[in-house]
């Protein structure tokens, strides 16, 4: 039975701030430090966003906070999306071709390999002789 007179009280203590603070009008100005600040206009308020810039224009309707973003930015995003959806598409359509194959060394290139080949071989014997004990054969 003392618990349950308890209950009340404490659902009472807890509750206490909330009421009051529910009766505080919310604020207009965002405080220091965050990201957006409001500004009222008739039948609604501008909301700038202090990172970017960017201003929509906020109104209530039934209820539901309702937000646009302003005719020149929209057109802004717009544009890059525009942007983003050709690149996606240049790229989807690279990654669809096949792969190049690659290409077989024409005469004087094959010629120019193989001399790099052949002087790099000599140098390597030549270096082994020069190491290899005296006497010693490779």
């Amino acid at each position: 039975m003392h618990n349950l007179t308890l209950r009340p009280a404490l659902l009472a203590l807890l509750l206490a701030p909330l009421a009051a603070h529910a009766e505080e009008p919310p604020s207009i100005i965002a405080p220091e430090g965050d990201r957006f600040t409001l500004q009222q206009t008739e039948g609604g308020f501008l909301r700038m966003n202090k990172d970017t810039g960017a201003v929509s224009y906020c109104s209530v309707k039934d209820g539901v906070s309702v937000c646009r973003l302003a005719a020149d930015e929209r057109a802004g995003f717009e544009a890059e999306i525009e942007r983003l959806r050709a690149e996606n598409s240049r790229l989807k359509a690279a990654s669809a071709s096949p792969p190049k194959s690659a290409t077989v060394p024409n005469e004087e290139e094959f010629e120019r390999a193989l001399s790099f080949t052949e002087r790099f071989l000599r140098r390597i014997m030549r270096l082994f002789k020069e190491e290899a004990p005296s006497g010693g054969a490779l």
